[in-house]
């Protein structure tokens, strides 16, 4: 079978790398050479010959990361902000950017930190509201930025329609499909240009890479000029942690259904709780866009959910301290289970309800997890 028909599973575990032709490892070497000689002829031996411009690690891992997204090309940068900057980079003077008033906040300080130096002009809107996405798209909009299912509440928009009320005006939607983990939805199929992963999440999946991908769909002037900023401001990802993170590929598919498995009961069983007023969860019927999730979310729903407790400020963060195996900790996507009460996290200017914890589950066994919870509700 050749490798263009390769699934996904297959591609992730098998990570780009084959057999090294020189030993016959079946895991890759790492290439911490920051410099390659050149040949007799004084021609370079591989297509870049120093390490701020690529490496073989970084090379094999984007191969990868592009073939799981279904895109024509991938970028590893040095963390998942550094890839969003550099694409922001990329908006021409005073180009106007529409994005989700609830999203990650730090893609959106950052967004707003443009916005008030003039850089750019900034609209953010209720995405999962089509109406009003497409209210906020004008002429002037040059980038669309989502995410979905969205951090954290979960609410799930349309990709499809987003992309469509974007190049209407001639701009590129961007998604954040961080909690998709290149497993649950491709959204480059549904229309989307460029995908961002925070790569320290589902793709590495272990907690120990900061890392950042963009993946395109196709190779265009503005993708090129991604590429030259990250060469540029020295921001690629480094050879060490393309190699972790290639590790971390090959369990990807194992780790994310196990970890969707364990959220979806979760979610379940805390649904009508006396001690939960809501849990947020896009495979659950009464989450917002839950019928859209059931048609893009192919791959599962995910690992990523929030309980809003009957209780305040207080009651919610003591809940996070609370619990015994769920570790009160920021970040997802790992092997284990974490809690993040996330208005602590957010700051004074966050709008999020003060009961709001936001779980990343993990791949524990599930009845541990559900006791673990139930334990903690019962000191809130």
């Amino acid at each position: 079978m050749s490798n263009s028909k390769l699934r996904p599973e297959t591609i992730a575990a098998q990570s780009a790398t084959g057999i090294e032709p020189h030993s016959g490892a079946v895991s890759p070497p790492v290439y911490l050479t920051t410099t390659y000689a050149r040949d007799e002829n004084y021609q370079p031996r591989l297509k870049e010959n120093y390490q701020r411009n690529g490496s073989p690690n970084l090379w094999a891992l984007e191969e990868t990361v592009a073939r799981l997204e279904k895109g024509a090309a991938a970028l590893a940068f040095a963390s998942g902000m550094a890839a969003v900057v550099a694409l922001t980079e990329t908006i021409p003077q005073g180009g106007h950017v529409v994005a989700p008033a609830v999203m990650y906040y730090g893609v959106r300080a950052w967004l707003q930190e443009l916005d008030r130096k003039g850089r750019i002009s900034l609209t953010l809107c209720d995405p999962s509201n089509l109406e009003e996405l497409s209210a906020a798209i004008t002429p002037k909009t040059d980038l669309v930025w989502i995410e979905t299912p969205v951090n954290p509440t979960w609410d799930v928009i349309d990709i499809a329609a987003a992309a469509s009320a974007a190049h209407r005006v001639g701009a590129i939607l961007a998604v954040d499909a961080t909690s998709l983990g290149a497993v649950a939805c491709n959204p480059l199929t549904l229309g989307a240009d460029v995908i961002f992963h925070s790569a320290t999440k589902y793709l590495n999946g272990h907690s120990d890479v900061l890392a950042g991908i963009l993946v395109t769909r196709e190779v265009n002037a503005r993708w090129q000029e991604v590429q030259r900023l990250r060469t540029i401001t020295g921001s690629p990802l480094p050879p060490f942690e393309c190699w972790l993170l290639l590790r971390g590929l090959r369990t990807l598919f194992v780790r994310y259904n196990q970890a969707t498995g364990n959220a979806l009961a979760i979610a379940r069983h805390f649904s009508n709780h006396p001690k939960i007023e809501r849990v947020l969860y896009p495979g659950l019927a009464t989450q917002n866009g839950h019928a859209i999730a059931k048609k893009q979310m192919t791959g599962g729903y995910g690992g990523m959910m929030s309980l809003q407790v009957k209780s305040d400020f207080n009651g919610a963060q003591r809940f996070c301290t609370l619990l015994k195996i769920i570790a009160p900790a920021t970040s997802l996507g790992g092997v284990e289970s974490l809690a993040e009460h996330r208005k602590t996290v957010e700051g004074p200017t966050s709008t999020l309800p003060d009961n709001l914890v936001r779980l990343s589950i993990g791949i524990e066994n599930v009845n541990d997890l559900i006791a673990d919870i139930e334990q903690a509700l019962s000191g809130v």
